[in-house]
């Protein structure tokens, strides 16, 4: 299938008449348009008809609106209880996309001129596709719906192919899984399932096929997010189901064959639901997104992969925020809250400072990706 093009900015990009929202691409401004070092994407995650939404970033890292790109397949209206929706490729050549409501997962080029679709959406190997996760030309992607699992892909010039005999499962039918990521050499995948409160790994070969799943107790409840850090250690949030102020992280050593040592068992945040984690470039840094408390908390990191609680909320959202990403220079970190994006300067003690952030999302999109 002939890949579809994405016209430079201006422009106007048209959705197909099922969508539910009229999405017009905005044109940048001059300050965010003049040496734009980035951009910002989310999932509209709509039901009639889902689409990456794109923010350029400016220097100062303030956001404007840039269009909506559809991706081609359907979103479920309402959120995914996951992290990682929307991914870019460690070149940021790559954008990759669940399709929720259509069990699908798109696949764009990025570059100057803005997103090009590759072809039609794939199917996902399964069904619910939420989180995505992606090394060197390998994509898995995973499966929340019963049975879950996880499926692998190709990423090739013209898209995503299917890697034969890649699906594996989960630890059950049934286990709310939240997200799939690789480790940093690539060799294992790691999968959260916050229903049973466990860690899934698994062990990837040469050929990007899995053994698997090897599932370990998660030192505390509810586990959700992660992260890897630099030295490949495993930073976890736990939201302990919801309850009030109890929330926190726990980090984890990992070994070559998927075993996890657990190194701060858990550390609380004294906030509500904490779901969504990122690292800092340097690994000095978490930061934890608390749903229930509108906050997100800073913890620094120790050279053995200890965890200490910096300040409890490192910054204040307004609302109930959920994905979060870096962007590719460190230097600003990006929340995704109801209907908005928030963002904030990372400074160099790890503190975070409110910058101009942008709204106009529709309720239920979900996912956050930077560069």
């Amino acid at each position: 299938m002939k890949a579809s093009r994405i016209l430079p900015r201006p422009r106007l990009l048209l959705v197909s008449a099922a969508a539910t929202l009229a999405l017009a691409a905005t044109a940048a401004s001059a300050a965010a348009g003049h040496g734009k070092p980035g951009e910002v994407y989310t999932l509209t995650n709509a039901a009639g008809g889902n689409a990456v939404a794109v923010f350029d970033r400016a220097a100062d890292g303030s956001l404007t609106s840039a269009g909506f790109v559809p991706t081609g397949g359907l979103g479920t209206g309402g959120g995914l209880g996951s992290q990682n929706a929307l991914v870019l490729s460690e070149d940021g050549k790559r954008l990759f996309a669940v399709n929720a409501g259509s069990d699908t997962v798109s696949a764009f080029s990025v570059d100057k001129d803005g997103l090009t679709l590759l072809g039609a959406p794939v199917s996902s190997g399964g069904t619910d596709p939420i989180s995505l996760t992606a090394d060197g030309k390998v994509l898995y992607v995973l499966n929340a719906g019963s049975p879950g699992n996880i499926t692998g892909f190709r990423i090739g010039k013209t898209g995503l192919t299917p890697i034969p005999g890649s699906t594996r499962p989960l630890s059950g039918a049934a286990v709310g899984p939240a997200e799939v990521q690789f480790s940093p050499n690539g060799k294992l995948l790691v999968v959260t399932e916050k229903g049973t409160n466990t860690i899934d790994t698994y062990v990837v070969d040469h050929d990007g096929l899995t053994t698997g799943p090897y599932s370990q107790a998660s030192a505390a409840t509810t586990p959700f997010g992660f992260a890897f850090d630099k030295k490949g250690r495993l930073i976890v949030s736990d939201a302990v189901g919801g309850a009030p102020g109890a929330s926190g992280l726990s980090s984890y050593d990992v070994s070559k064959s998927g075993v996890l040592v657990t190194i701060t068992p858990f550390l609380a945040d004294t906030q509500t639901a904490a779901c969504w984690v990122v690292i800092t470039n340097n690994g000095r840094f978490a930061y934890t997104t608390n749903t229930g408390s509108a906050s997100i908390s800073t913890y620094g990191i120790g050279d053995g992969g200890s965890l200490t609680l910096l300040s409890a909320v490192g910054g204040t959202t307004g609302s109930t925020p959920t994905d979060a990403d870096l962007s590719r220079d460190g230097r600003y970190l990006y929340a995704h809250i109801s209907g908005a994006i928030s963002a904030f300067r990372v400074g160099t003690d790890g503190s975070l400072a409110s910058v101009a952030g942008a709204g106009g999302l529709p309720a239920g999109s979900v996912g956050i990706a930077a560069s």
